[in-house]
């Protein structure tokens, strides 16, 4: 497998299923959009991954399909397919979805929208913590501290680098989220006392903070020198070829985008400017 695909695997993907469908090489997909519905906006999504998307409809990015649907005059449909191997092969690549609402930008697995929001990964402390303050993982205060860390993730690079991975607890990346959720669980041993710090793709643990542990504190990681990065830009994926439809969504998200920025700040969601360089105001 190419190195390129190994670094994407890596991507902050408890979220978003870039690393899910490597088995799946798009030559062969329909180069038109005759597969997409006109009577329904068909969305593909996990269950079950909290705060992003569940069947209850509460994550943000429900929220963001539901706006697309309103401004689509469409009903929404869904099919759902947990985030692990398999997911782009058993909903977008098999027709019975046309979008994923959460998909890192590059790669060749889907069709990559405009972003939408660009966003990066977080130190998560108690409030009061000694660490509360720290933005980068060369700060000395972080040596011989247990940091929760998803295994395989771009943090974890920047973290032997480092030095830290030795005291590190690690989490796994593919899990079926019906039965395991690393973000929960890595905010429950901090919260135990089991850990000191956890990182988090900030789409995920800024939300979590939020919603579960308004008392910790999440700082975004924007100082890490060399690769990989630690930040992305977040777009919808459709299938390869499908260019009126990706055409027809960019359009969507240009016209609508005060109002998905502010379901995603709403959520917790930390925001970046388009480089990842710093935090984005964003008007109440």
């Amino acid at each position: 497998m190419a190195h390129s695909r190994k670094l994407i695997a890596g991507a902050p993907l408890l979220a978003l299923g870039l690393v899910l469908g490597l088995a799946w090489s798009p030559q062969g997909v329909a180069q038109t959009s005759d597969l997409v519905s006109r009577s329904s906006l068909r969305v593909c999504a996990d269950p079950a991954n909290v705060p992003a998307s569940d069947d209850t409809g509460s994550g943000y990015e429900n929220k963001i399909a539901e706006l697309l649907a309103e401004k689509l005059d469409l009903p929404l449909d869904y099919t759902w397919f947990p985030l692990g191997m398999g997911f782009l092969n058993k909903t977008l690549r098999a027709n019975r979805c046309d979008v994923v609402i959460g998909f890192a930008q590059g790669g060749e697995l889907v069709l990559n929208t405009n972003h939408y929001y660009t966003s990066g990964y977080v130190l998560i402390t108690l409030g009061d913590s000694p660490l509360a303050d720290v933005t980068a993982l060369s700060d000395p205060r972080l040596q011989g501290k247990r940091i929760g860390v998803v295994a395989g993730s771009p943090p974890a690079t920047h973290m032997a680098r480092n030095g830290l991975i030795a005291q590190a607890k690690g989490y796994q990346l593919m899990v079926d989220h019906r039965v395991q959720n690393p973000g929960l669980d890595m905010l429950g041993d901090l919260a135990a006392g089991d850990i000191d710090a956890a990182i988090l793709w900030g789409p995920i643990g800024g939300p979590l903070v939020k919603q579960l542990h308004p008392g910790f504190h999440a700082a975004l990681l924007l100082q890490e020198p060399g690769q990989p990065k630690l930040f992305y830009r977040i777009t919808m994926g459709v299938r390869p070829g499908e260019k009126v439809w990706q055409r027809k969504l960019n359009s969507l998200i240009r016209r609508n985008q005060a109002e998905i920025t502010a379901i995603l700040a709403d959520a917790g969601v930390p925001l970046l400017d388009d480089m990842g360089t710093a935090p984005l105001e964003v008007s109440q």
